[in-house]
């Protein structure tokens, strides 16, 4: 086992950052780019040039331009034969490196043995002026060059210089005098900050009803047909029909994901199985994903009639023949009600449905500074020594940020701010922090992969409104060898309510768009059309330039968290332990009554106990005046800080070298016996499903727990404000009209009833567990 760090080590811990170069006030800040600290740049716009004079023997001019700055230097591409070019390159470097006085633009003409100088500018570094957003860019100008002795040379070069932070346009695009030592154009666009946008998923439903007409090649046996459904990679099958016709009915309905743009179609294909591994295709339809309805409720759509091709192969070429006789009965729509989930709703990013036309407004603004990371480990080797090339990942709904990589430093600075739309606070944003192992001339042939370094998931209902949060997170990860911690991150967040009323209200909104309650799936549904949808996501984004790749998407979706493991089962009893913790102290305290272990409080009980007996009216009134004074009294022991990932609750600490072992096993098991990987599989499938079951009710617990705890501090005055009156509305009103209302709203007939859940189930639902602290 790796040594365990001091615990303190594992905590959270509020800092005191410079943020926007002003102080925080009022928990307000002053300038735009308030959530990080400012970092001052030089830059360099390198425009392009006219009129450069020939160098080579044959009368033309390779030309490029070279920016030194003291120690580092920045170079161009070159043009082969061009006496103007035009390059239009920004280069930045950092003002806490400078050192030098005098900053040397020089153009130079690429050579075999020794690039020939044309010219050069020099600017002294006092003389450069500054540029503060929203200022406008400054304006290029031409400069005449010089030669080496200072007097005028043929040949002018555009340029822009200026002083700046990274609040500037030019600095997600520009060349970095940090990453000086990296080279070429794929390796440069690695190390950039991007923002990336998840693709739009839909819900397909395919209800296959009948087939009509079908031709069997033997047609002296019951045929056995099902439907086999193809789109992209997934591939789903109806049972076999029971009507054993040439006219078989299924009325069955497949569940696929589909991402726009809907570039692959729906092929449905008809086949009979002959024989145990032995199917015939009976026919083909291939249907394109643009020709079908889109439903945003769930008012039925019409069926149609699809007909069947036929391939029949003659002489080794495959051709077409439609059978106009066999047919397809189905209802196809693209179900837009449904939030597709791509992530775990225990800490999901993004709630709103796939249409567009169904979304509320949104309710506020988030903003996410990532100012800096502290004590990094080193990741990997290079020259001999140990060497982290870091950077962050932030997901939140549908778009995905990545900061610039900062190269060779345990210490990164990136001090890069992002913003999302806010469309219900009951959401997480979760940040990743990723070792690059994609520099220093592209991939290996091997595959390399980007080493993950930890994860902060912060929940945005624990967040109060108009607070800028700063705080330093510790970056876990779990190891085959235990919890490591890996170094820490420092965060500014602030989330910004438009309205509070239009909040406050959410809490009494279903969690999930009202498809999923009118129309639920089953769990295993869900289950493999997350998997489905986190494929897709990977494969977009990693098709993107620079990708994210599949590694960062599946660690920060959380891929595979609901696989088997001993250390988080062992994890939950303790949570659900915690929970009833409560009702065993209660149960004590009454026996400490019963048995009169305190004389003064044994009395006062049996003068309250006699008040409510011949008093009953008062019993519901004096619970709710209790609860709403437990809760005022627990304000002052609110929780002041975000949740953050905690190795106690998560028993990483604890577990067992064996425990971990098997939690870092492949699925399936790398064991060699076929019986034991059978029997483990399965006991890993079904204590896997137990596990959700039982972190789903401590989840409830801990919900019910948190309605008086201030983890949402809006959640909670709700709920107080909500005891308080309910308190003062029993105490005017007749405990025997209260016992008959309930008693005729809980038997009330269905048709009174509706399918949407009730909104003290919605405000319940929305309230944070401890789910978002587990590693």
């Amino acid at each position: 086992m790796m040594q365990k760090p001091p615990q303190d080590d594992f905590l959270l811990k509020e800092t005191y950052p410079h943020l926007g170069g002003g102080k925080i006030t009022g928990d307000k800040l002053t300038s735009t780019y308030d959530l990080v600290e400012q970092m001052h740049y030089l830059y360099v716009r390198v425009v392009k040039a006219k009129d450069l004079p020939a160098k080579d023997v044959t009368g033309s001019c390779d030309p490029y331009v070279e920016v030194r700055l003291g120690n580092y230097k920045g170079t161009t591409r070159h043009f082969e034969k061009k006496s103007n070019p035009e390059w239009n390159q920004v280069f930045a470097f950092s003002k806490e490196r400078i050192q030098a006085s005098m900053l040397e633009v020089t153009v130079k003409d690429k050579d075999l043995v020794k690039d020939d100088f044309i010219g050069r500018v020099l600017f002294d570094m006092n003389e450069i002026p500054k540029r503060v957003p929203p200022d406008s860019p400054l304006a290029p100008q031409w400069y005449r060059l010089e030669d080496r002795k200072g007097d005028k040379s043929r040949g002018e070069l555009m340029l822009a210089v200026w002083m700046g932070t990274q609040a500037d346009e030019a600095f997600p695009e520009a060349w970095h005098s940090d990453a000086a030592t990296i080279s070429g154009t794929d390796s440069l666009a690695n190390i950039r900050s991007k923002v990336y946008l998840s693709p739009k998923l839909w819900y397909l439903r395919v209800n296959v009803i009948e087939a009509q007409d079908l031709v069997p090649s033997d047609k002296g046996r019951y045929p056995e047909v099902y439907v086999k459904a193809i789109l992209g990679n997934q591939v789903l099958r109806t049972r076999v029909s029971p009507s054993r016709s040439i006219n078989p009915m299924w009325n069955e309905d497949l569940m696929f994901v589909a991402s726009e743009p809907f570039e692959e179609p729906l092929i449905l294909s008809v086949e009979d199985r002959i024989a145990p591994n032995k199917d015939e295709v009976l026919g083909r339809c291939p249907i394109s994903m643009h020709y079908v309805d889109r439903r945003l409720d769930h008012k039925p759509v019409n069926t149609r009639w699809f007909n069947l091709e036929k391939h029949v192969v003659v002489e080794g070429e495959k051709k077409k023949e439609i059978k106009f006789a066999s047919r397809i009965h189905m209802r196809i729509c693209l179900e837009g009600g449904y939030h597709v989930l791509d992530e775990s709703t225990h800490y999901s990013s993004d709630l709103r449905p796939t249409a567009k036309q169904l979304w509320k407004h949104s309710i506020g603004v988030l903003e996410l500074g990532i100012l800096n990371a502290q004590g990094l480990m080193p990741m990997k080797a290079k020259d001999g020594r140990g060497t982290t090339d870091a950077y962050c990942v932030a997901k939140y709904g549908q778009k995905w940020v990545r900061t610039r990589t900062i190269i060779d430093s345990f210490t990164p600075k990136w001090n890069e701010q992002y913003t999302w739309e806010v469309f219900d606070p009951c959401t997480v944003i979760t940040i990743g922090v990723f070792d690059n192992c994609h520099l220093h001339g592209g991939d290996k042939p091997g595959g390399s992969r980007d080493s993950r370094i930890g994860k902060v998931r912060i929940r945005l209902s624990t967040l109060e409104t108009e607070r800028v949060y700063t705080h330093s997170y510790p970056l876990l990860v779990l190891h085959r060898n235990g919890v490591k911690k890996m170094g820490e991150i420092q965060l500014a967040v602030r989330f910004t309510c438009s309205s509070l009323l239009n909040m406050m209200h959410m809490y009494s909104h279903p969690l999930l768009p009202k498809m999923h309650y009118i129309h639920p799936l089953t769990v295993s549904q869900l289950e493999s059309l997350r998997h489905q949808a986190t494929m897709i996501v990977s494969a977009r984004l990693s098709r993107s330039e620079p990708p994210l790749r599949k590694e960062i998407v599946e660690y920060m979706l959380d891929v595979g968290s609901h696989m088997w493991s001993m250390r988080r089962s062992k994890a939950n009893f303790f949570r659900i332990m915690n929970v009833f913790g409560g009702l065993i102290a209660m149960g004590k305290w009454f026996d400490q009554i019963c048995n009169w272990k305190n004389s003064i409080t044994t009395v006062l009980i049996h003068i309250l106990f006699i008040i409510l007996v011949l008093y009953p009216e008062l019993i519901l009134p004096t619970i709710f005046l209790y609860l709403f004074l437990i809760g005022v009294w627990y304000y002052r022991l609110r929780p002041r800080h975000p949740p953050h990932m905690d190795t106690r609750l998560s028993h990483a600490e604890s577990a067992h070298p064996d425990e971990l072992d098997e939690e870092f096993d492949t699925f399936p098991t790398s064991q060699t016996a076929d019986i034991v990987r059978m029997r483990y599989d399965r006991l890993r499938s079904i204590a896997g499903r137990i596990q959700t079951v039982v972190g789903d009710l401590a989840t409830q617990g801990e919900r019910l727990q948190s309605l008086l705890s201030w983890r949402d501090p809006r959640a909670t005055a709700l709920f107080v404000l909500f005891c308080l009156i309910a308190a003062i509305v029993l105490y005017v009103t007749p405990f025997q009209v209260v016992a008959l209302l309930i008693g005729l709203y809980v038997l009330r007939h269905p048709r009174f009833r509706h399918k949407l859940p009730s909104v003290p189930l919605n405000f319940f639902r929305r309230l944070p567990a401890r789910t978002d602290s587990m590693l």
